[in-house]
């Protein structure tokens, strides 16, 4: 609530009630120094002008209020980066991975075990986006040597194969709606394009995200073997030769 004014209920500083005022303020006559030596007059100003000080008051920040990260981090973290996880960000991906999946499916494709199963044996197969130093998203694959899916390649890393096997992408909540997924998805498909051994890239979805996965290349082969308690999947393929990521032009 800002403060009533006064005006008028106030008693003016320098003058007593009832005084009128002819001509202007009354002015209170300085005395002047005397005449003197020059350093005597240079020490009278000086004294005279230590009096005000001009030197403005350092903004403070209200209080209750934290101190933005990027003024903690901008000298020693990217503002944006994009990197393969390691095991330390294990916890970090879980976390944004059980919030993203349980509200909607129950379960989570991974728990924290498998995070760090994977990251131990495949970290050039994962991909995480950074703001700040903190994970804001990530995708979590490992190598398939079978045509299809099956139960066993949700925990299995097979180093001779030559499908990369997508099981998990997720973006924290408080960058969702922002474009990020589709981003994150076009880089980590161009890095597989990058490996020679990486043939092709598979997942499996909810029916109703197959239009999503279609717009990066994805077509549906049917159904997935794999089913979780009552739900069940569609599986999915993606060449990584000729892909439209080779001939993209966009900074994604």
């Amino acid at each position: 609530m800002e403060p009533q004014s006064t005006k008028g209920h106030e008693r003016p500083l320098g003058r007593p009630w009832g005084l009128k005022v002819l001509g202007g303020s009354p002015r209170l006559k300085r005395p002047l120094p005397k005449r003197g030596h020059p350093r005597e007059a240079a020490a009278a100003r000086m004294s005279m002008q230590s009096t005000n000080p001009l030197k403005p008051k350092a903004p403070h920040q209200p209080p209750g209020i934290p101190k933005s990260p990027s003024c903690q981090r901008r000298h020693t973290l990217p503002a944006s980066e994009f990197r393969c996880l390691t095991l330390e960000d294990a916890v970090s991906a879980f976390e944004i991975e059980r919030e993203a999946f349980i509200s909607v499916l129950g379960i989570c494709p991974l728990d924290l075990d498998e995070i760090r199963h994977f990251l131990t044996l495949c970290p050039e197969l994962s991909l995480g986006w950074f703001e700040e130093g903190c994970l804001v998203a990530f995708i979590i694959g490992s190598l398939w040597d079978k045509e299809r899916l099956m139960q066993e390649s949700l925990t299995l890393h097979r180093p001779g194969g030559h499908i990369a096997h997508l099981h998990v992408l997720a973006v924290h909540r408080a960058f969702r709606q922002q474009g990020r997924g589709p981003i994150l998805l076009w880089r980590y498909l161009h890095r597989l394009g990058s490996q020679p051994a990486v043939r092709r890239a598979v997942l499996m979805c909810e029916d109703v995200l197959v239009p999503f996965y279609e717009r990066f290349g994805f077509h549906a082969v049917g159904p997935c073997a794999i089913s979780v308690g009552s739900l069940t999947f569609t599986e999915l393929h993606c060449s990584l030769r000729n892909h439209p990521f080779l001939r993209r032009s966009s900074g994604c």
